[in-house]
This record gives structure tokens, C-alpha cells and sequence, in this order.
């Protein structure tokens, strides 16, 4: 396979991006964070090609990237108040909020009944997922090696291994989101990114 770089500012570049999704293909793109590749999330053998991309146990769960707050229902079966305070004060923005999944998604998307959500905060992720619709998502590298930051450094782990790269400069967060789970009354810290338990607790 060999693997595309296209600018994301190319007039076709997210016509392109949609049509290699929608055919089952695997594609990079920058977020407020680092770079992550995508696939549609509906689809058992879309999701797993990006564990055989990264070379990732499957085990491992999957979020989704959103667009609009309309696509949650296809992924949620509710946004607690909890959920609802955070994505208020949060979204778009680097906090991914864990929540009880529907129960049509994949089940190689988290090996339990919830499943990660965010909407990034990054003109080309957001332009991306407002036209293909939610996207299973996870960070552009090897399993196992350093996350990525820009088309380049993607390039050098996945080569070969995803089919288009939407090069959107240098992402403007090089640290993973913060993911928070939101199934209790209290929020718990499962991965402290750029988002700390203060600024969390500060909107209560």
C-alpha cells in the first residue's frame, strides 16, 4: 500500500478523506492534540484496521471524534448531567468523556459497554468529522512508540500501512487528550492530559 499525503487545505482533500473511509480505508489527520488515524466506527472490519495498522491489542478500547453534538445519539445511549456539564465547558477541546456505549457499536471498539467520546478542538478535525460523521480514532504511531505530531512523523511509523495522510501542519497539543469517566456522579481521572481534576472540579 502506498501510503498519500494530501494538504488539507487542497480543494478535494476532505471529498477525498470521505471517499477513502467510506470504501473501508484507513486515514490520518491532525487533532488539538496529536495526529490520529481513522476509520468509520459502525463496522467491525473497518475498526480492526486500525489495531493492524498501529499493532495494537484489541483489547485496547477505541473513542470516537465527533462533530456535532447531533452524532452523540449514535454512540451514547445518554449524556449525564455530569457529561453534559463537561462537553459544556470542554468541547471542543481535549477531553475525552467515557460513557455507556450504544449497543449496536462493535464490540472490538472496547472490550466492556462504554466507549470514549470527544469533539477536537482543530479546524481540519472538525471540518473531517462534520462531513464523514463520527469516526473511531486512535493516535497516529506505532503501539508502543512516540505519538506523532506532524504528516511527516506519521509518515515515518505508517507508511505503507494507512492510505491517506491529511497534512494539516504541526498539531498545537503534542499530549493526548484527557480522558474522564462519566458512568458514576463523580467524574474519574482515567488518563490526565491536558485537562487537569482542578480545572475539571472548577466547573462544579
Amino acid at each position: 500500500m502506498k501510503t498519500e499525503i494530501m494538504l488539507a487545505d487542497h480543494p478535494v482533500a476532505f471529498l477525498h478523506a470521505v471517499d477513502i473511509l467510506r470504501n473501508g480505508g484507513v486515514l490520518a489527520f491532525p487533532t488539538d492534540t496529536v495526529y490520529g488515524i481513522a476509520a468509520y466506527p459502525f463496522e467491525e472490519t473497518m475498526v480492526e484496521r486500525l489495531y493492524v495498522a498501529k499493532g495494537r491489542n484489541s483489547t485496547k478500547a477505541i473513542a470516537i471524534l465527533i462533530g456535532n453534538m447531533s452524532d452523540l445519539k449514535q454512540i451514547v445511549k445518554e449524556m449525564s448531567p455530569l457529561a453534559l456539564t463537561l462537553s459544556k465547558h470542554f468541547w471542543p477541546g481535549p477531553l475525552t468523556l467515557v460513557l455507556s456505549g450504544q449497543e449496536s457499536l462493535p464490540k472490538n471498539l472496547s472490550a466492556n459497554k462504554t466507549i470514549g467520546v470527544r469533539m477536537p478542538n482543530h479546524p481540519t478535525a472538525l471540518s473531517l468529522l462534520k462531513q464523514a460523521g463520527p469516526l473511531a480514532v486512535t493516535s497516529a504511531n506505532i503501539s508502543g512508540k512516540g505519538n506523532t505530531n506532524s504528516a511527516h512523523e506519521v509518515l515515518e511509523q505508517l507508511g505503507g500501512k494507512i492510505h491517506l495522510i491529511l497534512d494539516g501542519g504541526v498539531t498545537p497539543g503534542g499530549i493526548p487528550s484527557t480522558v474522564v469517566d462519566c458512568t458514576g456522579i463523580e467524574p474519574v481521572i482515567l488518563r490526565e492530559g491536558p485537562i487537569n481534576l482542578e480545572a475539571i472540579r472548577a466547573v462544579f
